[in-house]
C-alpha cells in the first residue's frame, strides 16, 4: 500500500515549507506520520465525545501522553503509537458509543480526518497548527509534572479544548485567535506546575560547574528532560561502579540538590541533540533516552540505545514503567567504558560548562544588576535561548554571542546554549557574563526574572533594557513563544526561519502586533538593539 506523509511541524521540515513522500527530515516515515495523524485525529474525537461529560482521569492522561508522542523525535514505533490509538479509541467509545446522543457544538463523535487540516484554508491552516503543535509542546511539560505527581484541571481543560478547535468547521480566524493566544497563558500555569514539581522532588537549583570529562571504566549516558528517570537511575547504579553522564537537555540535572548528591553523577557528555549520531558512534556505553530528541540511531550503536516512557524506536529495547533499567545497567558493564579519560569538548573547544543559574541564583543578584544598570556598567542583556537543531545558519547564535559587548549580560536556557555554553565570557559586576537557566521549560523562571527587573526598574518588560534571541526547532518552543506574545512582550529575534505553518497573513498580524524580527546577521541585530 502507498503511503504519503505531510508534515510542518518542525523548523528542519523539508524546503521550509513541509516533507511530503516516504518520510521526513527527522527520519519519521510516511507510514508513522500516518499513524501519529490518526492518533491526533482521535485524540479530538476523544475530546469532541468528552464536551458535556465528566472526564476521567484515564481520558487526562492519553490525551497528554499522545499529544507528547506526536512531538517531534519521541516515537518512531508505529506499534507504540498504535497502542496509544487503539487506547484513545477505547476511551472515546466508552463515553459514546452512539453518534446519536453526541452533545457536542460540530455535532460528531467520530475521529477527526487531519488531511482537512493539512488541506484547510491557509489562514485556518495556521491558526489551528499554531493550537496543536503549541499543545503537543505543553504537553511534554504535563507530562513530566505528571510524572511527579502533579496535575492542573484548567491546564487539562485546555487541552479538550483545543482539540476540539482543531477538529471543529465553524470556527473563524477571529475566533480562533483568542484561542490561541489562551494557549500562551495556560502554557505559564503548566510551565509553573512543572517548575514547583520539579524543586519538591530536587530542591532548588545552583551554579554547578560540569565537567565535559569522561572517567575510565563502566558508565551510562542519559539523555531527554525527565529528572525522575534519572533518579530513578541514579538509585539504581549506586554501588556498582558505573558512573553516569548527563545528554543534551539533561545537563541542568547537575544543578539540582537532589541528584548531584550523588557522587557517581559525574559530568556531560557531548553536545546538542543533533549531533548524537556522531558522538555516540564509538560510545562504548549505553545511552538511555527519556523523553524526546532521539534521532535514528545508526547501526554503529543501535545496540547500545535503550528508550523509556513515551520514547520508542522499532527494535530498541524499551524499559516500561516499571522503571527497571538492569538491561541498561548489565550493557553498561559488558562494555566497560573508556580504558583512559576521555574529553569531548564543547563545541568552542571547552572543557567545563556551568549551569544552574535558576531565578533563585539570578534574582539574588537583581540588586547589583539594577546598580550596574543605572551606573552604566551594565548595558543590555540577553536572553539567547532556544531549541537546537542541525540547519546551517545555527552558528549566528554562536556569533551573536561571541560579539556581545563586555558590558552585556547573557542569560541562556535550553539545547541551544551548545552553541556557545563552553565559552569563557568573564564576568561583570562580579556575575558572570554568560548565565545558564536550565531546560526550556525553565523559561518560566526567566519570565519571572524579567518580571521582577521591571519591578525593580518601575516600568514593563517592554522597557527593559533586555532583548530576546530566540532560536526554534520543535513544539515546545512553539508554547514559550505563545506565552511571551500572551504576556505582549515585544521585539523578539527568532530564527533560523520563521514557521512554516505560519501563513503570510497571520506571520503579517504578529510581526504587527508583537514586533517579531526574523533574525539577520549578528552585526546588524546587535547594531539595531544597542542603537
Amino acid at each position: 500500500m502507498e503511503h504519503n506523509m505531510f508534515c510542518f511541524q518542525c523548523e528542519q521540515t523539508a524546503g521550509c515549507s513541509g516533507c511530503v513522500g516516504k518520510a521526513g527530515v527527522c527520519g519519521k516515515t510516511a507510514v508513522t506520520a500516518g499513524i501519529q495523524d490518526r492518533l491526533t485525529g482521535a485524540l479530538i474525537g476523544l475530546a469532541r465525545a468528552s464536551e458535556g461529560k465528566d472526564r476521567s482521569p484515564e481520558a487526562d492522561r492519553i490525551i497528554v501522553k499522545g499529544l507528547f508522542a506526536t512531538l517531534t523525535n519521541v516515537s518512531f514505533d508505529d506499534n507504540a503509537l498504535n497502542e496509544l490509538l487503539e487506547e484513545a479509541g477505547r476511551l472515546k467509545d466508552s463515553l459514546s458509543p452512539m453518534c446519536g446522543s453526541c452533545t457536542a457544538d460540530c455535532g460528531r463523535t467520530e475521529d477527526f480526518d487531519m488531511n482537512r487540516l493539512w488541506s484547510e484554508d491557509e489562514d485556518i491552516r495556521s491558526l489551528k497548527s499554531l493550537i496543536l503543535f503549541g499543545m503537543r509542546g505543553m504537553a511534554a511539560y504535563a507530562y513530566h509534572a505528571m510524572v511527579l505527581g502533579h496535575e492542573d484541571r484548567g491546564v487539562m481543560d485546555y487541552f479538550y479544548k483545543g482539540l476540539f478547535a482543531v477538529g471543529y468547521d465553524g470556527y473563524t480566524v477571529q475566533d480562533l485567535l483568542p484561542i490561541v493566544m489562551e494557549l500562551g497563558a495556560v502554557n505559564l500555569d503548566c510551565m509553573a506546575m512543572l517548575d514547583r514539581a520539579n524543586r519538591q522532588a530536587f530542591g532548588i537549583p545552583s551554579p554547578a560547574q560540569v565537567s565535559l570529562t569522561v572517567e575510565p571504566g563502566p558508565f551510562i549516558v542519559i539523555s531527554g528532560h525527565d529528572l525522575h528517570d534519572l533518579k530513578l537511575l541514579l538509585e539504581q547504579t549506586r554501588g556498582k561502579g558505573i558512573n553516569v553522564y548527563t545528554h543534551g537537555e539533561m545537563l541542568p540535572a547537575h544543578a539540582y540538590p537532589e541528584l548531584r548528591k550523588y557522587s557517581h553523577l559525574k559530568g556531560n557528555f557531548g553536545t546538542a541533540w543533533q549531533n548524537q549520531q556522531k558522538e555516540f558512534a564509538d560510545l562504548p556505553a549505553p545511552v538511555l533516552f527519556t523523553t524526546n530528541c532521539l534521532m535514528p540511531p545508526k547501526s554503529s550503536y543501535s545496540d547500545r540505545v535503550f528508550t523509556t516512557a513515551l520514547v520508542s524506536y522499532p527494535g530498541m529495547v524499551h524499559i516500561d514503567g516499571r522503571k527497571d533499567f538492569s538491561p541498561v545497567i548489565q550493557r553498561a558493564l559488558e562494555l566497560g567504558g573508556f580504558r583512559e579519560e576521555v574529553t569531548l569538548p564543547g563545541i568552542n573547544g571547552g572543557t567545563m560548562v556551568t549551569t544552574g543559574f535558576g531565578r533563585e541564583a539570578v534574582l539574588a543578584a537583581a540588586g547589583t544588576v539594577a546598580e550596574a544598570v543605572r551606573t552604566k556598567e551594565l548595558r543590555h542583556i540577553f536572553l539567547v535561548g532556544g531549541c537546537d537543531g542541525a540547519r546551517p545558519g545555527r552558528n549566528y547564535y554562536t556569533d551573536f554571542v561571541k560579539q556581545t559587548p563586555e558590558d552585556t549580560l547573557i542569560l541562556t536556557l535550553a539545547c541551544g546554549k551548545y552553541r556557545f555554553n563552553d565559552l569563557e565570557l568573564g564576568s561583570l559586576a562580579g556575575i558572570p557574563r554568560l548565565l545558564d537557566m536550565g531546560q526550556c521549560n525553565d523559561a518560566f523562571g526567566a519570565i519571572q526574572v524579567a518580571i521582577a527587573l521591571a519591578e525593580a526598574f518601575g516600568c514593563s518588560v517592554n522597557d527593559l533594557p533586555l532583548t530576546l534571541v530566540l532560536s526554534w526547532y520543535e513544539q515546545k518552543a512553539v508554547c514559550i513563544l505563545l506565552s511571551l506574545l500572551h504576556l505582549g512582550i515585544k521585539n523578539i529575534y527568532l530564527g533560523p526561519t520563521l514557521p512554516a505553518f505560519l501563513s503570510p497573513a497571520i506571520l503579517g498580524y504578529l510581526v504587527e502586533q508583537f514586533e517579531i524580527h526574523p533574525i539577520s546577521t549578528p552585526e546588524k541585530d546587535l547594531a539595531m538593539i544597542l542603537a
